[in-house]
């Protein structure tokens, strides 16, 4: 049994959820085929994600559906891809973790592709050190999820026991389209472990989550600015940073202005 399991997930269900404050408005299937970096972004991803030092293994997890074959097909080789026809994402999402057993889970969504692995890396740690955590995730300093922001960088922890409890206990159709919500609306069963986002991050123009095809555009420009071995956040924020037009677009997608 492997110690730490990352799961891509690429469900265009999720895009569903009412915890988002901002919907997407992109097809997640679409969104895995788009080019980033000279890859589909599906391949992109799962090589950043496998950048993390604590990950032992990357699978993806993909709906059953006419699309899959074409999915499946931009994911490389060495990297399993499991097709579920469980209702929902939680259920699919759990299904996958049952065929790929390990002790913690790490999610992505293709909706991030600049998630950081070195913050993937402080999750694990982070795990390591609080063994009874349940959940493990990055909130900003409103007290909100980081993953229900349009930031883009994060991922979140799971101790498989625990997110397959929930997963049976789960009634909310809420819960069970925004993952995440199905342990952290019950402080009182699991125990939960808020890390703060990094200060740089704490801000409402910046987005880099691709919730829809000005975001995408957005996206390309900061790889063509940065190349594909600087997107880093710590470059990302500094670029956006010398950028003000750019964040205060961002900052207009997000609501803030």
């Amino acid at each position: 049994m492997m110690k730490n399991l990352a799961i891509v997930q690429i469900d265009a269900q999720m895009q569903q959820s009412p915890y988002f404050s901002h919907p997407r408005k992109v097809n997640s299937h679409s969104l895995a085929s788009r080019r980033f970096a000279g890859k589909p972004l599906a391949e992109w991803l799962v090589r950043r994600v496998s950048d993390a030092h604590h990950v032992d293994g990357v699978i993806v997890v993909v709906q059953e559906s006419d699309e899959q074959q074409h999915i499946t097909q931009l994911i490389p080789n060495d990297i399993p891809v499991f097709v579920s026809s469980k209702a929902d994402p939680l259920a699919r999402f759990v299904d996958a973790m049952q065929a790929y057993p390990s002790e913690g889970v790490i999610r992505v969504s293709i909706e991030n592709p600049f998630v950081d692995p070195t913050l993937i890396d402080r999750l694990i740690i982070t795990s390591q050190e609080h063994r009874n955590c349940d959940y493990i995730g990055y909130c900003t300093e409103t007290g909100q999820s980081a993953l229900e922001s349009s930031l883009g960088f994060f991922a979140e922890w799971y101790q498989s026991k625990a997110i397959t409890r929930a997963e049976r206990e789960s009634k909310s159709a809420g819960e069970r389209f925004d993952i995440g919500r199905a342990l952290l609306d019950y402080p009182e069963i699991f125990q939960l472990r808020l890390l703060p986002v990094p200060e740089q991050l704490n801000r409402e123009d910046v987005r880099l989550s691709v919730c829809g095809d000005e975001d995408w555009e957005h996206s390309l420009e900061i790889l063509e600015a940065l190349g594909a071995d600087s997107l880093d956040w710590q470059e990302v924020i500094q670029l956006l940073h010398q950028q003000p037009q750019l964040r205060g677009r961002m900052a207009q997608l997000n609501g803030a202005l």
